[in-house]
């Protein structure tokens, strides 16, 4: 009996320590291979989401937010120069082109109406998305706070998160004005509210002006309002200002950096894709005190440690030139902006005429647009979990063939429904792509 069954047992216990086995080693790999907790939930993303979709060339893309304009030709010439000589196809200094740092200290000393250290006072990173991360890294910790005003860039909130630190966010409201066209100036923050999110674990407070995907620019009484409550509770502030040129007629960009006392609490962040229309380069910068800039240079010797030399030596051969052009018509910091200002309007009135309520912005390339008078009805699409924008957006590239991106995209839950009637429409594109974009919206109501 014994001699029968034994092999069949041993069979059995086998197989059963195998199958064990297996178990076990998957569930291991499943715990090894999980993904860290500073990226959880943050796989979702709207860039990822809309683009690809609106890839199909049948579509006109007035989504993400690239020109489809020409860079300056000074520009272009110098990358091929650049590239040209042997030396500048390898490694450069890792916090920045040593001609690139000269010139970015000149324009922005200019700007600030002081001197600016170009090797302990300026980093140059990977676009701005470079610059805003090794802020966070930098200088702020885990249990930290950060305010975030809404609507916001998208990446602040999970750089905020993968640092460890806790997102506060606080909403502009549009003001009842009684006008007939609605500016980004309508958009105003309550002070009491905003002070209400200060606190003993308040780190930071990140302000991006002008503001994407809105438009508006800070004046200098509401960036005092902001500066005032940083020095009150010895807060740092992130200014994001990557449009800091695109400002239209009637208004003015004010760094809150030049107000008293901000300078030594303030990372500026700037973008050459921004500034010279050359967003595929990636190139940003971040400017401030030598104590603060340190921080960040630490993060990227460790990380991506230099940007490409061609990149920052034909940059710096732009701001060089436009720098000795400041404050004359050919100067591209201001020449762009006039040109935009058309765009800007033609935009708008585009919009106005099928009935759509837009807001008009005092800088940058966006304008959000409000579609509720288009009432159009969306429940039979199934993405339940999605905001109302989201849907309309996903129906317009399906049903129009146009792109815009949701403004839900740039807010907090709460804020959702305060947002989720306005789409972002991108409109420093050429004559031919806002022809295209005219003709779907003027035969919107046709079948």
């Amino acid at each position: 009996m014994n001699v029968t069954w034994q092999p069949r047992f041993y069979k059995l216990a086998c197989h059963s320590v195998r199958a064990n086995w297996f178990s076990t080693s998957q569930r291991i790999m499943a715990s090894r291979h999980k993904h860290s907790k500073r990226i959880e939930g943050l796989e979702k993303n709207v860039w990822v989401a809309f683009t690809s979709v609106a890839a199909d060339p049948s579509i006109v893309n007035l989504g993400q937010g690239f020109p489809d304009i020409p860079p300056p030709s000074y520009v272009k010439e110098a990358l091929a120069k650049a590239a040209s000589v042997d030396r500048m196809n390898q490694y450069t200094r890792g916090f920045g082109h040593p001609s690139l740092v000269k010139a970015l200290s000149q324009v922005y000393g200019k700007v600030y109406g002081h001197q600016i250290d170009p090797l302990k006072e300026v980093l140059v990173t990977v676009g701005g998305y470079g610059s805003l991360f090794s802020t966070m890294q930098g200088l702020v910790d885990e249990g930290d706070e950060v305010i975030i005003i809404e609507p916001f860039f998208d990446c602040y909130v999970p750089m905020v998160q993968m640092a460890g630190a806790k997102p506060v966010l606080t909403p502009l409201r549009l003001k009842s004005t009684g006008k007939k066209n609605t500016t980004s100036a309508d958009w105003v923050l309550d002070p009491d509210e905003l002070a209400s999110k200060f606190n003993s674990k308040t780190k930071a407070i990140i302000i991006n002006t002008p503001n994407n995907p809105i438009g508006k620019i800070f004046t200098k009484d509401e960036l005092q309002i902001i500066a005032d409550l940083c020095i009150k509770h010895d807060t740092l502030c992130f200014s994001d200002e990557v449009y800091e040129w695109l400002i239209y007629k009637g208004h003015q960009h004010i760094k809150i950096a030049t107000l008293p006392g901000m300078w030594d609490r303030t990372i500026t962040i700037g973008s050459a894709g921004k500034t010279f229309s050359v967003t595929g380069w990636k190139l940003g910068w971040s400017v401030g005190p030598e104590h603060l800039i340190k921080h960040l240079q630490t993060v990227m010797q460790n990380t991506l440690y230099t940007c490409p030399t061609p990149l920052q030596e034909a940059v710096a051969q732009g701001l060089v030139r436009d720098y000795e052009l400041m404050g004359r018509p050919e100067c591209y910091f201001s020449s762009l902006a006039e040109e935009l200002q058309g765009k800007r309007d033609r935009m708008a009135a585009i919009l106005q005429e099928v009935g759509m309520s837009p807001i008009i912005p005092e800088g940058g390339y966006f304008m959000i647009v409000d579609v509720t008078t288009l009432n159009e009805d969306l429940s039979h699409m199934t993405d339940d979990d999605d905001a109302y924008d989201y849907k309309f957006v996903k129906w317009m590239i399906k049903e129009k063939k146009l792109a815009a991106i949701p403004v839900t995209a740039f807010c907090g839950e709460a804020s959702k429904k305060q947002f989720e009637k306005y789409i972002r429409l991108c409109f420093i594109k050429q004559d031919s792509t806002l022809d295209a974009a005219e003709t779907i919206l003027k035969n919107w109501n046709k079948v």
